[in-house]
């Protein structure tokens, strides 16, 4: 049973992780452009720089993304993309 529980705490603090309207605007974007830098999210979030490089450390925290540095850029990605099909079942749109 213990074995379980912890199990079950594990997943709680990771859906708990996304469950941010920030975080779930990136993972959606994520899924459609395969990955992108923060200066473009940050045109189509209209936030500024550091909250999304914020959302985006809780998101690398939990492994739901990984980066890939380009010279000085570092780009952004989805490391599962069954995180999608989780929020999608949620209701969200893939639009």
């Amino acid at each position: 049973m213990k074995n379980n529980y912890r199990q079950y705490e594990e997943t709680a603090t990771f859906l708990k992780s996304i469950a941010h309207p920030v975080r779930i605007c990136i993972i959606m974007n994520l899924s459609r452009k395969k990955e992108c830098n923060v200066t473009t999210m940050k045109c189509g979030l209209d936030l500024p720089q550091s909250t999304i490089s914020t959302h985006l450390s809780v998101l690398r925290d939990i492994g739901a993304v990984e980066t890939v540095r380009r010279g000085t850029e570092i780009y952004y990605r989805l490391k599962d993309k069954k995180i999608v099909q989780l929020l999608i079942r949620a209701g969200v749109s893939e639009k």
